[in-house]
């Protein structure tokens, strides 16, 4: 199996990386961090290319495609997984921070799907899109990244009815809290986060570890299964979803968030919107 993998320089994709990797599958790495892509397609061993390439840039992300195929000589899978989470409330948050996640986390999306759609439907392959458990409700503090996620679900929904006579597969997964860089960076860097979290009602408020989501993706792609929830109580948050938009549903998230909202927006204006780690990488 031949799958490309963006955002695989570190969290969700580079784990994801060495568990296909060790299962078989021949990886192509793509991200914006080429030392540390480099060492991870070292530690891969041989036939596991790596490519710089900016989600946001349509050009990076057709020659990311295009040095694919000639490594590998064609695609099976593409995981859209690139993503960054921006922190604030909508009116006191950075609005360059939003917009930029929008530009990666949705636009990346559709440029990715973009770039490796003939590939795959050649391949009659497989799409799987990063999308969140977020997609299915209001999150206070995190809302621009949950209406990417939302959006993705979208895309995916859409791509599967206009590829599917094409033989293409597309899966949406809905992560939870992973033990990620993500979610590490922003609970070490702002307090109102992990404020705000802690007082989500379950399993919404879990954090599950890494191996155990990248278990649940990897069984995803082998069935290319359409919808993937890790853990598998995320299901739960979607069958409810109607319950969490309704009056009764914002009051508790209203009332879970109320003690972050005292200290965010000083948080975000001292240090705005984006974790150090993001800030490091978007400057490259």
């Amino acid at each position: 199996m031949r799958i490309l993998i963006t955002g695989a320089a570190r969290g969700i994709g580079a784990s994801l990386a060495r568990e296909l990797a060790a299962r078989g599958a021949r990886i192509s790495l793509v991200g914006l961090e080429p030392e540390r892509l480099a060492a991870l397609a070292a530690e891969l061993g041989q036939d596991h290319p790596w490519f710089e390439a900016d989600v946001t840039d349509q050009a990076s992300l057709d020659a990311a495609v295009a040095g694919t195929v000639e490594k590998l000589g064609g695609i099976d899978v593409v995981v859209a997984n690139a993503g960054i989470a921006p922190y604030g409330t909508l009116a006191g948050g950075d609005p360059d921070a939003f917009a930029l996640c929008v530009d990666v986390n949705l636009t990346g999306v559709i440029r990715t799907v973009r770039a490796s759609a003939a590939e795959i439907t050649k391949s009659r392959g497989y799409f799987l899109l990063i999308s969140s458990v977020s997609a299915f409700s209001a999150v206070p503090t995190l809302g621009v990244y949950a209406a990417t996620k939302a959006g993705v679900e979208s895309l995916g929904n859409t791509l599967r009815v206009e590829l599917g006579d094409a033989g293409v597969g597309v899966g949406v997964a809905h992560p939870g809290w992973l033990d990620t860089d993500l979610v590490r960076d922003v609970s070490d860097e702002y307090r109102a986060f992990e404020i705000f979290r802690e007082n989500l009602p379950w399993p919404v408020k879990k954090v599950t570890p890494l191996d155990r989501g990248i278990a649940a993706l990897v069984n995803g792609i082998e069935k290319r299964k359409t919808r993937i929830y890790v853990p598998r109580s995320m299901a739960l948050v979607r069958r409810t979803r109607r319950t969490l938009t309704s009056r009764f549903g914002e009051r508790i998230l209203r009332r879970g968030a109320r003690p972050a909202f005292e200290i965010l927006d000083r948080e975000t204006a001292e240090q705005g919107s984006l974790s150090r780690r993001n800030r490091q990488i978007e400057r490259q």
